[in-house]
């Protein structure tokens, strides 16, 4: 699976750039948010339509297809992502054209901005063009795919622009080159079921009918549990000066594969639902996004707030080293701390998203949690705990304080041990 071709290659970084309802044709507009939405939301979805794939004939679609395929876990998060609209504008997986304008450019081909792309991967040599194939999990009929085309994708150059190495130290590139087939292809969706999971992950228009209409809604994401600090900060971000007063937060962590030490996603979902009801916070609103992480920094902080646009939100908290990863063999940094900011930033405006940098906190003894600022102007003293003693002390059965860590959310990480 050109795995020495990843090896290979130099480093660089491209900065360039389930209610049903019929199908809207996709309309290149101009990238904005809107004064208000259908739905009376401030965000409008990405491209001008929020794409719903859902059919009412089941038993039609099936009965056109004449193969079936096993979706993998994170085919499984893209496929439902792409008929519930969390994609939108696609209604598919991408063409060979499609892929290629997207690895390059960060924009589908007529422009609109699109941070990685989204592609069906395969190795069976006897799928064609033309044919239609039923997408299952399991025994459960999720999906069909109209096939388009199928392609060899220049995996080296895929890597080289979207994690910016194609070394297979880095997750992304090791995903490429280890998990996905030789082969892509395109094709049109047409979704059936949505998949059943240990926990709900409500569709795009489910969650805009949570939020408040006319009000700016800001998105938070996360593959961990959230402690005291992001708790802090996610509270916080509600009085970012390019925020409205009554602003609220979104939290929407992904609960899809990610990397492999993380802690899994079920487990992820359990310490989410103590905290709501621990916390029971009227301005933050919960929900979960079967995504499957690539760990790509930058461009996928751009394919993050794309999605989060899709669901409701004007705005995105970026934190520091955004989807960042390490070298599984020095350990360094792919990314500087700031570049998915610095990126989001850059193109806020033409995704029609607000970037809200998360602030720097730290705990203090005298004040609590500050702005690492001004623990230092004020010579506050800092408490701080790592990881690593945190992991040792959750699996130890000792005391963990609570300004580092929710009671809840411990109970939760030690009887999942």
């Amino acid at each position: 699976k050109f795995l020495p071709l990843l090896v290979a290659s130099a480093t660089a970084f491209s900065l360039t750039a389930p209610a049903k309802q019929q199908i809207n044709s996709r309309g290149v507009s101009p990238l904005r948010m809107s004064a208000s939405t259908s739905d009376g939301l401030l965000a409008e979805p990405h491209g001008g339509k929020l794409v719903d794939l859902m059919t009412e004939d089941v038993a039609g679609a099936v009965a056109k297809a004449t193969k079936e395929i096993q979706l993998s876990p994170r085919q499984l998060c893209d496929v439902e992502l792409i008929m519930n609209g969390g994609f939108s504008p696609l209604t598919g997986f991408m063409d060979e054209t499609t892929y290629k304008h997207v690895v390059e450019n960060m924009a589908l081909p007529d422009g609109l901005i699109f941070g990685l792309p989204v592609v069906f991967d395969t190795d069976d040599e006897s799928l064609q063009p033309g044919d239609v194939a039923l997408l299952k999990d399991g025994d459960r009929d999720i999906a069909t795919i109209e096939f388009t085309d199928k392609y060899i994708p220049d995996k080296p150059l895929e890597c080289l622009k979207c994690y910016g190495t194609s070394q297979i130290e880095h997750p992304g590139s090791l995903m490429v080159a280890t998990e996905r087939g030789k082969y892509y292809m395109g094709g049109k969706v047409t979704g059936l079921n949505l998949p059943i999971r240990d926990f709900v992950c409500k569709t795009p228009k489910e969650v805009r009918a949570m939020l408040p209409a006319g009000k700016d809604v800001v998105a938070f994401q996360c593959r961990n549990p959230v402690h005291r600090a992001h708790y802090e900060l996610f509270t916080r971000a509600l009085d970012a000066p390019n925020l409205g007063d009554d602003a609220v937060v979104l939290v929407h962590p992904t609960c899809g594969p990610t990397q492999a030490d993380d802690i899994p996603g079920t487990v992820r979902y359990q310490t989410y639902e103590v905290l709501k009801e621990e916390t029971k916070n009227p301005r933050t609103t919960w929900a979960y996004l079967p995504y499957s992480m690539h760990m790509a920094g930058p461009r996928e902080a751009i394919q993050h707030s794309m999605i989060r646009k899709n669901f409701g939100c004007t705005a995105f908290i970026i934190g520091r080293d955004m989807a960042g990863s390490k070298s599984s063999v020095t350990g360094d940094d792919f990314y500087g701390a700031y570049d998915a900011q610095d990126l989001l930033k850059e193109k806020s405006a033409e995704l029609g998203v607000k970037a809200v940098p998360s602030l720097n906190l730290v705990y203090t003894e005298e004040k609590g949690y500050v702005t690492a600022d001004e623990a230092e102007t004020e010579g506050l003293t800092k408490k701080t705990l790592s990881g690593t003693k945190f992991r040792k002390a959750l699996r130890a059965g000792e005391d963990i304080p609570e300004w580092f860590a929710f009671k809840s959310v411990v109970k939760v990480l030690r009887d999942n041990m």
